[in-house]
């Protein structure tokens, strides 16, 4: 579980002797970088999310020779200690400044409303920064979502145990008031005109819906609609064309091109 106090963090660096100009087994994308600074995709992954799961997202970028840091912010922390989400989200942007990385294009891939309100944190973080970091464009895989209403009350019935009557009418009472809190801070998040953003969802998720919120604030955006994958696991059901999506928008952020 990850700790607070301790920000528990994964990064990987690509090979000194990468060569950006070589085709991978795995897809005929190449991604043209500076090798001086070289982009550096942020991993924020969904409520309860193991690492070893977020690791194969960050596999897709680091075949292509960038960098990864994956972060998942602990369960209670997104639930009801949500104050510390702040002092979490200035660790990962003090981070990146301690590794010189204010000069290097950053984007974001945040998974589900965990993943996203992590975003909306580390987002505000970087407003108040007196030193800029260059995030280029955002990916949203399965998230905003408005119907994870179930997902988030057996999250936290999990998490309190005990009791069954106990704990049914204070997994309800904490699902619908944090369900309100947690959209409306994601919401926020939204505003944020970044160069552009990548949603992936399916027809069961509304996501079309932030999406639009997102065009009609003047962000460019992308959306690609899986019919048949469960939440947050488009990827794993659409491999290739899930790669092609998201290496599709990074190069295109990277490029400055329309989105």
């Amino acid at each position: 579980m990850a700790d607070p106090d301790n920000l528990e963090y994964y990064i990987k660096f690509p090979n000194p002797n990468f060569n950006y100009n070589q085709h991978n087994n795995d897809s005929d994308f190449v991604f043209v970088v500076d090798e001086d600074k070289i982009p550096v995709i942020l991993l924020f992954g969904w409520a309860g999310c193991e690492d070893k799961y977020l690791s194969k997202y960050s596999q897709i970028y680091e075949e292509k020779g960038l960098i990864t840091i994956r972060y998942t912010a602990p369960i209670k922390c997104l639930f009801w200690k949500r104050y510390r989400m702040i002092a979490i989200a200035d660790k990962i942007l003090k981070l990146l400044l301690d590794l010189n990385f204010e000069s290097h294009p950053v984007i974001v891939h945040c998974f589900s409303n965990g993943g996203a309100f992590l975003y909306h944190n580390f987002s505000l973080a970087s407003e108040k920064s007196t030193q800029q970091i260059q995030i280029k464009g955002v990916i949203f895989d399965s998230a905003p979502g408005k119907r994870r209403i179930l997902s988030l009350y057996k999250a936290i019935s999990a998490i309190l145990g005990g009791n069954i009557f106990y704990n049914f009418s204070i997994s309800v009472f904490m699902t619908m008031f944090l369900s309100v809190i947690w959209m409306y801070e994601v919401w926020l998040s939204l505003d944020k005109s970044y160069n552009g953003s990548l949603s992936l969802y399916n027809w069961l998720q509304d996501i079309e819906y932030f999406a639009e919120y997102r065009k009609n604030k003047g962000v460019e955006v992308s959306t690609l609609c899986f019919e048949k994958s469960p939440h947050v696991k488009h990827y794993s059901c659409h491999r290739e064309e899930y790669v092609n999506s998201v290496c599709s928008f990074i190069n295109k952020c990277l490029n400055g091109k329309t989105i």
